[in-house]
């Protein structure tokens, strides 16, 4: 496949329906990077920002996505942040020794699959679903069909085998029409998406994909975006934070450890500040008169 992570949005002339391809390569290799994630996790944060990029093009809005999971078993958090440049970054927290499996519920345990869209315009919106069935894409298609009220099927797989750190997914959506002959349309499109391998969607081309999945339908696949992964983390940021801390704790904080150290859990950059950079901090503050 290219080492260029791309998303593909792709429309059928004759029926009502849409469809998303993305693979993911560098931005999945960079995410996992920040922290060594045990490989059930690895495989579960790879289907997530799959699910994320795939979840921020349906969107027509700027802004931010927070896709989430919480639940109450070893993986306890993870969640995948993005916008509608398909910039993306994630983190996961577990616990405890993690099963050898790939089951939603085994890793997850009991919980919820939370959607969070910010506008740079607009409110803020968001969607709570309890995760249902084994698998991500399963709780993403129960979302749209209790927000939407959208015909959706999703597809996700990772490869980590071998070095390999390999992301893609498909999306299959019926467009707002709403009668029995685009229902038939969908089962159809659906049904022959289904016949996508692992092995086809992470390793080929994407148009060689969508060949193979189309070729007897009238397909037009629009220009590709990029995706990256980007960590929105800075120095001034963590001087923020220190501000709201306060000079008083901030150099009770110093003088206990030496140093103050900011950890970045999306990234794993290190931001550390000593007596002079907090002297320089709070000594720019401006006087009130």
């Amino acid at each position: 496949m290219t080492k260029t992570d791309q998303l593909h949005r792709y429309l059928f002339d004759n029926y009502q329906v849409r469809g998303e391809l993305v693979q993911l390569q560098q931005s999945f290799h960079h995410m996992l990077e920040a922290k060594t994630y045990p490989a059930p996790v690895q495989r579960l944060l790879g289907e997530l920002l799959t699910a994320t990029s795939l979840l921020t093009a349906t969107l027509k809005f700027e802004g931010h996505i927070t896709v989430q999971l919480q639940g109450d078993g070893p993986v306890s958090l993870a969640v995948i942040n993005g916008d509608h440049q398909q910039q993306l970054r994630g983190v996961a927290r577990w616990e405890g020794q993690l099963p050898d499996s790939d089951k939603l519920a085994d890793l997850v345990g009991k919980g919820y699959l939370a959607i969070t869209i910010t506008p740079d315009e607009g409110e803020r919106y968001q969607g709570i679903v309890e995760l249902s069935g084994d698998s991500l894409s399963k709780s993403l298609e129960n979302y749209f069909a209790q927000s939407e009220q959208l015909a959706t099927r999703i597809w996700l797989f990772t490869d980590i085998h071998a070095g390999r750190q390999l992301a893609a997914g498909l999306l299959l959506q019926a467009l707002p029409a709403g009668n029995a002959e685009q229902e038939n349309d969908f089962a159809h499109l659906e049904a022959l998406t289904h016949t996508i391998k692992a092995e086809e969607l992470l390793q080929l081309d994407a148009h060689e994909v969508l060949y193979r999945l189309y070729n007897q339908e009238a397909v037009r696949v629009f220009d590709p975006q990029p995706v990256s992964f980007k960590c929105t983390c800075s120095r001034e940021k963590c001087e923020q934070s220190l501000l709201q801390v306060g000079r008083e704790e901030a150099y009770d904080i110093l003088k206990e450890r030496g140093q103050i150290e900011m950890h970045c859990d999306y990234c794993g950059h290190q931001y550390r500040f000593d007596g002079t950079d907090l002297q320089t901090l709070f000594n720019n503050l401006p006087t009130l008169h």
